[in-house]
């Protein structure tokens, strides 16, 4: 392996039984992945991971999960360090990157990584910042409670309105993981926000957390404190939601990560300035 290059890596579809491997090279980048998000990322497009392999051993991954006819989303684009710098990546991203066909593609990239991408021909469209930290408890706020199955619907409808394109694959399973707890906001006979908390390697993850409003953002984060009991916590809140970034700032959270969201082409029409935290830098 000492002197193995593209042509003899091997890029097939990853399966489930391949996440452990690709979420512990992204858990040793520091991005802090889920421990449950493997069932969910798979459910909206198995087909959509890939895994390069030299002699048989796993040694880059990407994916690129597709959302519909006209969108794509690119997360996991990784290679293992020792092998770095020998076009082993590049050619796994090749392979992924078919699978998108002619759909437009997105994707959160890292700092170290976006002159690249915009040579692949992506151009960014807003940077998007990790706020982490322990935030105390604080009183709770009437009017957010925990979502039931009878919210799901709304949920999707919500989500659909806060997104790129829509994703009830991934949503079926996102809501109902063990471990992943689901707020909403109701109000006026519909909802004005819901978020979602979870485990993760070093610190619970936000997202999303999508709301009509800074005070509604406000009410879903502080059920959210008080989920997290005092424990650290990591929210990637667009920079262009002034907002967003206010709230994350009076919480006490610091910056802690920065990554880019940069597009190939034209997405449809969203509600950016509800989303005051990204629902996963993998997924989108």
């Amino acid at each position: 392996m000492s002197s193995a290059g593209p042509d003899d890596l091997v890029v097939t579809r990853a399966t489930l039984d391949d996440w452990p491997v690709i979420s512990g090279w992204a858990a040793d980048e520091g991005w802090n992945p889920g421990l449950s998000d493997g069932a969910a990322f798979f459910a909206q497009d198995p087909e959509g991971f890939f895994i390069g392999r030299l002699d048989g051993e796993p040694v880059s991954a990407v994916s690129v999960v597709t959302y519909g006819a006209d969108y794509a989303f690119l997360g996991c684009y990784l290679v293992r360090p020792d092998l770095r710098g020998r076009g082993l990546g590049l050619t796994t991203w090749k392979t992924g990157l078919a699978h998108a066909g002619d759909r437009t593609v997105g994707l959160d990239g890292v700092v170290a990584q976006q002159d690249n991408y915009r040579r692949s021909g992506f151009e960014a469209a807003h940077r998007t910042v990790r706020f982490t930290g322990a935030v105390p408890t604080g009183e709770s706020v009437s009017g957010v409670r925990p979502a039931e199955r009878a919210d799901f619907d709304a949920i999707a409808a919500y989500d659909s309105a806060c997104c790129p394109a829509d994703r009830p694959g991934f949503l079926k399973h996102w809501l109902t993981t063990p471990g992943h707890r689901v707020f909403v906001r109701p109000g006026d006979g519909r909802l004005t926000g819901y978020a979602v908390i979870r485990p993760a390697r070093d610190a619970l993850r936000i997202g999303p957390l999508f709301a009509d409003s800074a005070e509604d953002a406000d009410a879903l984060f502080a059920a959210l404190a008080a989920e997290a009991a005092g424990r650290e916590i990591a929210v990637d809140v667009p920079e262009p939601n002034t907002a967003a970034v206010a709230l994350a700032e009076r919480a006490g959270l610091t910056p802690s990560f920065e990554t880019a969201r940069m597009y190939t082409g034209p997405v449809r029409s969203f509600a950016e300035e509800r989303v005051y935290g990204v629902t996963t830098l993998e997924l989108g």
